[in-house]
């Protein structure tokens, strides 16, 4: 196997750990101590600071060579707008609808994506894959809606979120960046466009909430999550492509919903297997993975 290849997908992989464990740690604070702004702060502030001598160091403020319309993206999609996206909607929907409507959707949003900017199409495999992944989504949103229960809220924010994150993965390829460039610029410029926020809504909780509870979330928003997370999610698109690098999250609706069944005793209900059941293979046939691997075997030397 080839090494970009290889160290691609071993990105991909950790990425979805990452992503999951992300999930089910924002839930849990926006749930019990602390609030949508205090992670926030907590996840651009601390790589912000931890990665301030490389912002500073490599004129990452505003790199020359990369086009701005990249650059703004770039932050947008993964930045403060995206977190704040996600967080407030985790105080709406459970860890398990995260995992399912924001993983599920990427590869849709990045395939829509990558028609509108390079007029890609998407035909045979990979559009039975976008079929699967829409069906599970609207049929899961279906029951949603049918129970009476207010989770849809956070489940149009989960969306919303999700076509930022592709926005991001298709902008950090043209920005020019490297991964750990990429992850300073946005976590710098994201704690830049959070101080005028902060000063109107400030973040009242953190210095109120249990140090337990603050702790587990720098360590998981800011170091985790604002630092590996992002430099390793982004070295999976440098060596696989934002369609590919968005198989990864195959394995985040699983993790997710079993993590949160295990650590906050969210039920595992048949809508969800079965949102599962159609979200989960979609992903890995919209992702082209298929069609890829039997590429490769076909061109493979023969020994």
């Amino acid at each position: 196997m080839d090494r970009n290849l290889r160290i691609g997908l071993l990105a991909a992989l950790a990425a979805a750990f990452i992503g999951s464990a992300w999930q089910l740690v924002s839930r849990h604070g926006v749930t019990t101590t602390l609030g949508p702004m205090e992670l926030a702060l907590l996840r651009y502030g601390i790589p912000a600071l931890l990665l301030a001598p490389l912002w500073f160091g490599q004129r990452l403020v505003v790199p020359p060579e990369a086009p701005r319309i990249a650059l703004v993206l770039l932050v947008v999609g993964g930045g403060l707008p995206f977190g704040l996206l996600v967080l407030a909607g985790a105080r709406w929907a459970p860890a398990s609808h995260m995992g399912l409507f924001m993983a599920g959707s990427l590869p849709l949003f990045t395939a829509i994506g990558a028609w509108i900017h390079k007029g890609q199409k998407v035909e045979g495999v990979r559009l039975a894959g976008l079929a699967c992944i829409a069906l599970g989504m609207a049929l899961f949103a279906a029951g949603s809606f049918r129970s009476g229960s207010l989770d849809w809220r956070g489940d149009l924010l989960f969306l919303a979120a999700a076509m930022l994150w592709a926005v991001h993965s298709l902008a950090f390829s043209h920005c020019g960046l490297t991964p750990w460039q990429g992850a300073a610029f946005v976590n710098g410029w994201s704690s830049l466009l959070l101080l005028p926020v902060l000063a109107i809504a400030g973040a009242p909780r953190l210095l109120s909430a249990p140090w337990p509870d603050v702790a587990l979330q720098a360590l998981a928003q800011g170091l985790v999550a604002g630092v590996l997370g992002l430099v390793i999610y982004m070295l999976a698109v440098a060596r696989l492509g934002a369609a590919r690098a968005s198989l990864s999250a195959a394995a985040v609706p699983v993790l997710t919903t079993l993590g949160a069944a295990a650590w906050m005793n969210e039920p595992v209900t048949g809508a969800v297997l079965l949102a599962l059941a159609l979200v989960v293979p979609g992903i890995v046939l919209a992702s082209g993975a298929v069609r890829w691997r039997a590429r490769e075997a076909r061109t493979r030397p023969r020994t």
